[in-house]
């Protein structure tokens, strides 16, 4: 189930009712933008159910309960560039839909230092509860915005907005903007290349994270179907705040405007993945 409609943005941890929590959500677009803007980690939300999974609020403030900024920018960004947009609503505390559905961090019981007690004796029936109720409708409404645009004759190029933190175990991460791809090169390689011409920016090329990740979002919607994709990775203290977002989404729609129409860009080619287990 999605709904077509606006969310304030909200750090805090929100309740909802079971018959009405909405596990995506989908924002109107052109297909002929040619672009579908993804947020997998856009909200901190848990259904009604779940309560806090035992945590205290303060914990649903922290990168561990969804990524900072980046809802608020996925939005600019698909209002900007006039394309559709799909943001999951639900924390991914509860479970996280940019993981495959055997991985054993769907469901984290430990989470950057914080215990879930609501995780902690999940089990195959709670794990497949939840990929059915809140995960898979989530990457249902994906695939139904990549079909619609697919029909119209209109490929999309898939960007995913995600936020990383400065500090990782006591190490400051040197990069503004990371983007994260697998071996399809169309739109990765061109964004690497426009945010890199920048002499003041610090661009990571599958930093801080590698985009190599079998199962995840950019697996299952774009290498597995065959559409140009790229994940984007922001600094969360860029982004906290809406002049730093707004700053980040100009930046990215000025960059996409500049790609759009590319060659091959919105055509259907299979590069294969390099992530391990893949040939």
């Amino acid at each position: 189930m999605t709904r077509v409609a606006e969310y304030p943005t909200s750090d805090a941890p929100a309740r909802d009712a079971a018959d009405t929590f909405v596990p995506s959500e989908t924002i109107s677009g052109a297909v002929e933008t040619g672009w579908l803007i993804l947020c997998d980690h856009a909200s901190s939300r848990l259904p009604a159910a779940y309560g806090d999974l035992g945590l205290p609020p303060e914990e649903f403030e922290r990168h561990i309960a969804y990524d900072i900024g980046a809802e608020a920018v996925t939005r600019q960004l698909a209002r900007e560039l006039g394309a559709p947009a799909v943001l999951s609503r639900f924390s991914r505390l509860l479970i996280d839909p940019n993981r495959g559905a055997d991985d054993p961090t769907l469901l984290m019981r430990l989470s950057d230092g914080a215990v879930v007690p609501g995780n902690a004796r999940a089990d195959a029936a709670e794990k497949a509860k939840r990929v059915a109720a809140y995960y898979e409708p989530y990457h249902r409404a994906i695939e139904t915005a990549i079909d619609t645009a697919i029909s119209a004759g209109h490929p999309p190029a898939i960007v995913s907005i995600h936020s990383f933190t400065p500090l990782w175990r006591g190490t400051r991460r040197p990069w503004e903007i990371g983007i994260l791809w697998d071996k399809d090169p169309r739109l990765a390689v061109p964004m690497i290349e426009a945010f890199a011409a920048d002499p003041l920016l610090t661009v990571g090329d599958n930093e801080p994270y590698s985009g190599r990740l079998r199962g995840d979002t950019m697996y299952r919607h774009g290498t597995r179907r065959g559409l140009a994709h790229a994940l984007v990775e922001l600094r969360q203290d860029l982004i906290a705040e809406a002049p730093g977002q707004a700053e980040w989404a100009g930046r990215l729609v000025d960059v996409l405007r500049a790609l759009a129409g590319r060659e091959g860009l919105n055509e259907i080619r299979h590069y294969g993945s390099g992530a391990p287990g893949e040939m």
